[in-house]
């Protein structure tokens, strides 16, 4: 699936599908995943993906294909809403380790991010357009100054941990919210997000005490990140 880099060269690409063929695509879509979600749970592979132990072995099985297990299960976690990724950072830090635990969880969850704005944007966009009451709404977040600060949200979105981390990337894409900016600010969101969660993962699993009081410490802390970025914002001209 492309995914082009603004909202209006999307558009174009887009019209070339009816709305019609867009609603078939997205129901068959939605179906795809619906079955894709019943194997998994018939096979108990969804079981596994919500034990942290299980989950770790199986990984480690892997030998040298387990930092890619790791990837693609984040990337199906955030497309597919119902797979947690908790488990998964958790056991990348167990098994890899916070740096390079950090760096399988964070390409994982840029590039699931990406394809659920992608296929938001490529299915949802134009119909939201077509919508007189939303078309001003729209016009309006195109703008320079709404631009940024669409890209301010989807960054502290990145950082509060109740908020869904799924639901925002399928929402940044009906948006007029650029490809580049949306990519920037989920990478600059995701990042230190996905190391404290990957630290917490090692240090729990490691039962070093002094270490997860740091990474509580840090995951509380963090969560502050988006009321300073509310308060820069609010500073602009």
């Amino acid at each position: 699936m492309t995914c082009l880099p603004t909202p209006t060269t999307e558009m174009n690409m887009a019209t070339k599908l009816s709305v019609k063929q867009k609603l078939f695509l997205g129901l068959t879509l939605l179906m795809g995943l619906a079955a894709l979600y019943w194997i998994l749970m018939e096979t108990g592979a969804l079981s596994v993906l919500t034990d942290k132990q299980a989950l770790r072995e199986w990984v480690d099985r892997l030998g040298v294909w387990g930092p890619l297990a790791i990837i693609f299960m984040m990337m199906a976690a955030i497309v597919m809403s119902p797979i947690p990724s908790g488990p998964i950072a958790m056991v990348a830090g167990a098994l890899y380790g916070p740096a390079w635990g950090t760096a399988y969880v964070v390409i994982g969850a840029e590039a699931g991010a990406l394809l659920a704005f992608c296929i938001a944007r490529f299915l949802g966009y134009e119909v939201m357009q077509r919508w007189p009451r939303t078309r001003p709404i729209l016009n309006w977040l195109g703008k320079e100054r709404s631009q940024t600060g669409l890209m301010l949200i989807v960054f502290a979105s990145r950082l509060v941990p109740f908020i869904s981390f799924d639901a925002i990337s399928y929402a940044a894409g009906i948006t007029p919210l650029s490809f580049w900016r949306f990519l920037i600010a989920t990478l600059a969101g995701v990042i230190p997000t996905a190391y404290l969660i990957v630290k917490f993962g090692e240090v729990l699993i490691t039962a070093d005490s002094r270490g997860l009081m740091i990474a509580l410490v840090l995951i509380s802390g963090i969560t502050l990140l988006p009321l300073l970025a509310k308060r820069l914002w609010a500073r602009k001209p």
